[in-house]
């Protein structure tokens, strides 16, 4: 998944880099180096829901799009609640990330 993104943006000509954890991502990030984050809830190590705690604890405005298989209603509460800018059931359309990451690039 994290690959077929990566290769989307860049024919979108969106720059793009990618990380395997969470906690890689928290050891690059600081505010202004990135212009919108695309995350899974699952994931090794850290959870998805666990990163957006840690980004709103670290006062970040960054946008967050959450992708995900899981259609649980309390899950999609969560992390929106909890900042994130969209939540996208996999499998997702090329257009709907289009619109939702344009929509969040452009805050």
């Amino acid at each position: 998944m994290r690959d077929a993104l990566s290769e989307l943006l860049q024919v979108l000509s969106m720059d793009c880099r990618t990380f395997e954890r969470a906690e890689s991502f928290l050891a690059a990030y600081s505010p202004g180096t990135f212009d919108c984050l695309i995350s899974d809830l699952r994931m090794p190590g850290m959870s998805g829901m666990g990163l957006i705690r840690e980004l709103k604890a670290r006062g970040s405005r960054l946008p967050v799009i959450v992708i995900t298989s899981s259609t649980e209603v309390e899950s999609q509460s969560e992390a929106i609640a909890g900042g994130a800018f969209a939540y996208l059931t996999k499998p997702v359309s090329e257009e709907l990330l289009t619109r939702h990451l344009n929509a969040a690039l452009a805050l």
